[in-house]
């Protein structure tokens, strides 16, 4: 498809350093980043954030998360050390 197309300055210079530095034409410059950016996710085709969902634990009564040398006792026993 042929089209007429009017660049900004800024983006002119960016596209010749890269046709420069990749040694393609205009052409395929162009095209090569055109579907870069179509193929670039859109934010409402992301997903949702992740979120974690709280839990209570169920420990057992008198399970205190601050000791740890006491849950190590609870879950391998005494002899552990």
């Amino acid at each position: 498809m042929r089209t007429t197309l009017t660049l900004d300055d800024d983006v002119a210079e960016k596209l010749k350093g890269e046709m420069h530095c990749r040694g393609t034409t205009f052409k395929e410059t162009v095209n090569d980043f055109l579907r870069r950016g179509l193929e670039e996710p859109r934010p409402e085709d992301m997903a949702r954030p992740f979120r974690v969902e709280p839990r209570s634990l169920g420990l057992r009564p008198g399970v205190q998360l601050d000791d740890v040398a006491g849950l190590l006792d609870a879950l391998d026993g005494p002899a552990r050390r």
